[in-house]
Formats: structure tokens, sequence, C-alpha cells
């Protein structure tokens, strides 16, 4: 199939690493449905994309199986197919966790682990009509290893990359793939906001890169696991961190050092 003919859905795409996405597919030619609960930044966003032909832009909350299903058909009304869905959308919530209310904890789970549920038990269905997809669950090094104030972030993650092999478990014989993308810290605008520098020196000393990964990078890894050159890779968890999980605690007094 011609890449033009293809369609991609993505959530929380209205900015950082979803619209990043968004315009990593768009430039591989594919369509795009921009899927997000902010409907102001999303309109703006599908505007400077100036892809009116290829893009189609709805207001959902992932967390709500009904807003779901209407976006997901207005998309297939659309284009007329789904060839490949990232779940990116995501909330957070950073509080001790002594602190972290009942609702907050319930938010948190519902968009971020509820919401790659849904919305891939309703866009399977139109990948298989179509021959086949892949679908790209955004998890997060907190789902991957511990941290302070990640008690309900955390805990969601680690649940998509569970929630990832299980998809794959089953989907995968029917022939949609199943991965995950685990980024490490990423220079988003909200990092650059609620990072200081202290934070980001901390990060850096932490991480064999020694640096932040750029939303592009990001956008590179989902784009090759819904490529035909991931055609055999189902159920994995692709840590994007600059090796920040392969190290764990690192010795900055040694950094540079050579054995």
């Amino acid at each position: 199939m011609k890449p033009d003919r293809k369609v991609a859905l993505i959530t929380g795409a209205a900015r950082g690493i979803g619209l990043a996405v968004t315009t990593r597919f768009l430039a591989e030619g594919w369509r795009v449905a921009l899927i997000d609960i902010d409907g102001a930044t999303l309109k703006k966003a599908a505007a400077r994309l100036k892809q009116a032909k290829r893009v189609v832009a709805v207001k959902c909350d992932v967390a709500h199986a009904g807003e779901v299903q209407a976006a997901v058909a207005r998309v297939v009304k659309q284009f007329g197919r789904i060839d490949a869905l990232v779940n990116n959308a995501g909330t957070a919530v950073f509080k001790p966790i002594l602190d972290t209310t009942v609702a907050e904890w319930e938010r948190v789970i519902a968009v971020n682990l509820t919401g790659p549920f849904i919305c891939t038990q309703l866009c399977a269905p139109h990948m298989l009509a179509a021959g086949g997809g892949s679908v790209v669950n955004i998890g997060s090094i907190s789902g991957l290893r511990a941290s302070t104030l990640r008690v309900a972030y955390g805990t969601s993650k680690a649940g998509v990359m569970h929630l990832t092999k299980q998809q794959a478990a089953e989907l995968g014989s029917v022939g949609i793939r199943v991965n995950a993308v685990a980024p490490g810290p990423v220079d988003t605008a909200m990092a650059k906001k609620v990072h200081t520098a202290d934070i980001r020196a901390d990060y850096h000393d932490a991480i064999p890169l020694n640096r932040y990964g750029l939303e592009q990078e990001i956008a590179a890894a989902v784009w090759f696991l819904c490529s035909p050159q991931a055609s055999y890779i189902n159920g994995q968890v692709l840590a994007v961190d600059g090796g920040f999980d392969a190290t764990g605690i690192g010795l900055p007094s040694l950094r540079g050092t050579r054995t």
C-alpha cells in the first residue's frame, strides 16, 4: 500500500511528543488523525501543519470510551481506515505519596492506562479490516524504575508496559503488532518550564549521553516501530533515554573514567 493511503491515529497530539510524532508520520507520507483533550491547542496545531487534506483533528478525552468511539468513527468516516495507533495522551501528578489523593490517582490511571486500553480496543477492528497494523504505547522510564513523587504516574506507566505485552500476545496472532517506547527525560516545553538548573544538571549526571532527549528522537523511535523495518518486533519496550535506565545510579566523579 502506498504511504499516502495509510492512516495513523495519534493521541495527545496537540503538543510535545505527540505533535512531533504527527509531523514525522506526515513527512513519511501518511495521513494523520490528531486526538487531544485540549481543543484550542489542537486546532492551532492542526492549522500550523498546513496539511488540511491529510489531517483531521478531533477533541477527545481518551479516558471516556464514548468520546473515543465517536472520535474513531469520525476518523474512519473521513479516511476510511486506521493502520497505526500511537497511544501518547497522558497526564501526571508529581506529589509525595501520602499527599496524592484518590481522585488524582484515579485520573492518572484513567488517562495513562485505561486510555490506551480503550483506544486500542476501538481501533483494532479497523486495523484488522485494513489487513493489520501497529500500536505503539508511550510509556516512560518512570515505569521501569521507581522515583519520588511519581506513585500514580510511575505505576500507570508500568501498567502500560505490561498492557503492551498483553496486547502483543493476543493481537500479534491476527496481524497487529504492539510495542512501547519508554522515553527518558525529554526537552519538552513543560520540562523547560519546571526543571530547574539543578534538576537538569542532576539528570545530565545520571544519563550517559549527558543530555535530555529531543521530541524528534522519540518520534523517530515510534515511526520505526510502526514501519515495515520493524515487521518482526512485537511486545517490546524500547527505552529511548540516553542510557538512563541501563546505568542505574551513576557517580558523576567517575564520568569519563576509562578502564
